[in-house]
């Protein structure tokens, strides 16, 4: 079992990683992987959801920013009449 240390660190392994430029999913094997690797404890993919859920995240994450990504690309693009203007 994960103390409240750990629980608070791989939320921060969650929050960390949802930022990140390199693009792609968090996968349950994703976690399994980090606990391993930083608390040498072997958990089952489906036990991680489960955890997840007590930390209060969904399996279902939003997609990471993709490397290519510009903020202020996106925020010019915004303002751009989207042809529907009279």
């Amino acid at each position: 079992m994960l103390s409240p240390k750990q629980l608070s660190q791989l939320a921060q392994y969650v929050e960390n990683q949802s930022c990140t430029a390199e693009g792609g999913r968090l996968m349950g094997q994703d976690f399994c992987t980090f606990i391993k690797k930083e608390f040498d404890i072997d958990y089952h993919r489906d036990h991680v959801y489960k955890i997840l859920k007590k930390l209060e995240y969904s399996w279902i994450t939003s997609r990471s920013k993709h490397p290519k990504q510009s903020q202020s690309v996106q925020d010019v693009f915004k303002k751009l009449p989207d042809g529907n203007d009279p």
